[in-house]
């Protein structure tokens, strides 16, 4: 029986072809794999990581000047007085493209719709910061009607007692997309123990700054095209410090000049707002359909053209 079992094992071997001369080879082979991945895996990897595409505008293109001119209308859901883009956005979105239409005789047309998506309250909020933000399902309803018509969606910001950086940075994951920017309105930005509404707030070159470096970063990382950062100025000293402001290629910089009343006043507010700002920030003009049209008739597109400097962003509020 003991010389029968070595038989019996060779047998076995030779069945699987494993015996002899023939097991110990592969034994050999079967080692080298594994001495290869352990060496393969600790080496570097030489693959460079793919690079994200480059993302452009609608209608194509990453930079928004001097190839278009903005063109939009302000709104949030449930609230006619911040604009006529609420209710039916689709009809709202037509109506815009029939206004916007006579200011695209020597530039593209951008429809811009601009939610007011930080809303400032005369009253405390949870946050204490007497503030609002839209929620995701707004943002994107907004986003979808922009897209219909083509053109941007801008981020309304009335950041209440808070600070603007933190308040844009709460839509960092729409601020990734290459169609949103933001609009910031320092008139709703008031010191902490005061009231918005009662006041007016103000910002600084210096904190316009914090914003531009934080989105134009955004641009930078996600390959982004030029992203728009408006902001509203109703008179001269709601924003200090312009000359510090730093122009960043990934930033279309846009000052709305938000005057109110007949043309004759709004003209004049406008070369004053617009008196010593930074050469690198746009023009912008902003009518307002009622208030606007109780000292006259609403200004015509032809009159805002004619307008030095000429406004590059017409809202209509």
């Amino acid at each position: 029986m003991t010389a029968a079992l070595p038989a019996a094992l060779a047998a076995l071997l030779l069945l699987t072809g494993c015996g002899g001369g023939s097991a110990a080879s592969e034994a050999d082979a079967s080692a080298s794999p594994t001495s290869s991945t352990r060496s393969s895996s600790a080496a570097p990897s030489t693959t460079a990581p793919p690079t994200p595409t480059q993302q452009e505008l609608p209608g194509g293109g990453t930079r928004v000047f001097p190839e278009h001119r903005l063109v939009g209308f302000s709104g949030g859901p449930g609230s006619p007085a911040l604009g006529p883009m609420t209710g039916d956005l689709a009809a709202a979105t037509e109506r815009l493209r029939q206004q916007a239409a006579p200011y695209g005789a020597d530039r593209t047309v951008l429809p811009v719709i601009e939610l007011i998506a930080t809303t400032a309250h005369p009253f405390p909020t949870p946050t204490g910061l007497y503030a609002t933000a839209a929620d995701d399902a707004v943002v994107q309803q907004y986003l979808d009607a922009a897209r219909a018509a083509g053109g941007i969606l801008l981020l309304g910001i009335q950041p209440g007692t808070g600070d603007f950086l933190p308040a844009v940075q709460q839509y960092e994951r729409w601020l990734t997309e290459p169609d949103v920017g933001v609009a910031l309105d320092p008139e709703w930005a008031v010191d902490p123990g005061e009231v918005p509404g009662d006041v007016f707030g103000s910002t600084t070159g210096a904190e316009l700054n914090s914003v531009s470096a934080y989105l134009d970063g955004l641009v930078t990382t996600h390959r982004l095209p030029q992203k728009v950062m408006l902001y509203h100025q109703l008179h001269a000293q709601i924003v200090t410090g312009q000359e510090v402001m730093v122009d960043r290629p990934g930033i279309a910089v846009v000052k709305s000049v938000d005057g109110i009343g007949a043309a004759a006043d709004k003209v004049g507010t406008y070369q004053r707002v617009m008196a010593g700002t930074p050469p690198f920030v746009h023009a912008g003009f902003k009518l307002f359909y009622e208030e606007d049209t109780r000292s006259g008739p609403l200004m015509e597109p032809a009159e805002v053209l004619a307008l030095l400097p000429q406004p590059e962003y017409v809202l209509y509020e």
